[in-house]
């Protein structure tokens, strides 16, 4: 991808956000809080998690994180990136016992928070998993570290990673330790099952790196001009440049774009959390407006004597309603946003609400039919009463039908609109290149996506 390209995708990345943080910046005003206080307080952290990442965008930091077993390297593949041995290494298991970051500038304008985690298997249970979605969440670019085969357990753990839907560089760390051949073999297998791992081909040359960040010592035979000769021990320089190469061509082709998508990849999950815990807080005012538009909408459209207007003030009512929930729960909405989101209701209904407009119209007709023949008679009063009640049940429930589905639409979050997360986030995706490390993400986020 182009720089401008590029800069075009951070520059709308941090648009939406700013979007986003203006209108939920509106729950802690008191015409929010009036109804629920304790809202406010609920989505702090949400706010926050939101705000910290504009920041990271205005600074265009880039977040690698490595992840692996214990005594695989990790800290010493981070040391030797950075080119000093800033983080402790050695042979006992578990040096690592919390995660560190250290700053790194590579080059360019981008910085690189290198983040050190403790070993996947170090910490049990689900404080371990927590630690892990919680480093992932905020990664751009993960590290994961092996020393050799995939064992079980690092499989299982990779696996768990790439749930975070983040790119993934697969580093084959202490080479140093194998001949040629079996360095390839390994490196082969490792191709092979990473590939099993993300669901794809095997992994190319940007997805999998041979490194020996800490070699081992090698005893070295001295001959001095006198001729004693002595033995010392000293260590080879890291084989760290593959690595280093990988990541910073991966920087400058996509770095800021990849630093934009998990941007609103973050933001999208805050403003869900946000809208759920939104509706949650409302959840009975909620289903008393929309019962009441429901009797509203039956009451409208059995007394309308005009065919056409059923149709009409129904939809309108429909429109009406949704605006309604998105005020009550303190979210944006326009009435293009609440025309998209009533199309997409009508079509995803399984045209239950396309039959409850075609019911709707075609009762009106009769309705109508019968409203101008009445006079008079009662026989014709009698069959008007009949037929408006009957369309009046239908349009209740199609108002019901709407007013549930637009709760489930709403809980997802104010994605929608020209600088909607997920607006943006299909941008980028579309303008993926097929040479880039997020190319084969791109499905994978298409279908989160579309799923908004």
């Amino acid at each position: 991808m182009s720089r401008n390209q590029q800069k075009t995708h951070l520059n709308r990345a941090r648009a939406s956000l700013r979007q986003a943080i203006s209108w939920y910046g509106n729950f802690r005003k008191p015409r929010h809080l009036s109804s629920n206080p304790q809202l406010a307080g609920l989505v702090k952290p949400e706010l926050e998690s939101l705000t910290s990442t504009l920041n990271k965008l205005d600074n265009n930091v880039i977040c690698i994180a490595a992840f692996g077993l214990v005594s695989r390297g990790k800290s010493a593949v981070i040391n030797a990136l950075f080119g000093q041995k800033v983080l402790q290494t050695g042979p006992l298991h578990g040096v690592t016992q919390y995660p560190r970051s250290i700053r790194w500038q590579p080059g360019g304008k981008v910085q690189v928070e290198l983040i050190d985690t403790p070993g996947l298997d170090e910490i049990a249970g689900e404080a371990r998993a927590q630690m892990a979605r919680d480093i992932a969440y905020q990664a751009d670019l993960i590290l994961f570290v092996v020393s050799g085969d995939i064992t079980r357990t690092e499989y299982k753990a990779l696996s768990e990673l790439r749930q975070a839907q983040k790119p993934l560089i697969l580093v084959f760390n202490k080479i140093d330790l194998y001949p040629d051949t079996d360095k390839a073999d390994i490196y082969n297998n490792l191709q092979q099952l990473g590939a099993v791992t993300l669901q794809e081909k095997p992994l190319q040359p940007d997805e999998i790196v041979m490194v020996a960040a800490e070699p081992t010592p090698l005893e070295v035979r001295v001959e001095y001009p006198d001729g004693t000769v002595n033995y010392e021990w000293e260590t080879p320089p890291p084989q760290i440049e593959q690595l280093k190469e990988t990541i910073l061509k991966i920087l400058n082709r996509e770095g800021r774009s990849l630093l934009a998508l998990n941007a609103l990849v973050q933001a999208k999950t805050a403003e869900e959390s946000i809208a759920s815990k939104s509706v949650d807080q409302r959840e009975a005012q909620a289903e008393d407006l929309i019962w009441r538009f429901a009797r509203y909408k039956a009451l409208a459209v059995g007394l309308n004597p005009i065919a056409f207007l059923d149709v009409v003030g129904g939809t309108l009512t429909d429109l009406a309603l949704i605006r309604a929930l998105a005020k009550l729960y303190g979210l944006p909405m326009t009435g293009y946003q609440a025309g998209k989101i009533l199309k997409t209701i009508l079509f995803s209904s399984g045209g239950l609400l396309l039959s409850e407009l075609a019911s709707s119209f075609m009762l009106g007709l009769g309705k109508s039919a019968t409203a101008i023949a009445s006079g008079d008679n009662p026989i014709h009063i009698t069959a008007f009463a009949g037929t408006a009640i009957t369309q009046g049940g239908i349009a209740g429930y199609g108002a019901y039908v709407v007013g549930k589905a637009a709760q489930l639409y709403l809980q997802k979050g104010c994605s929608w609109g020209e600088l909607g997360v997920s607006t943006v986030i299909t941008e980028i995706l579309s303008e993926v290149d097929s040479n880039t490390i997020l190319y084969r993400l791109q499905q994978e986020l298409s279908n989160k996506k579309s799923n908004i």
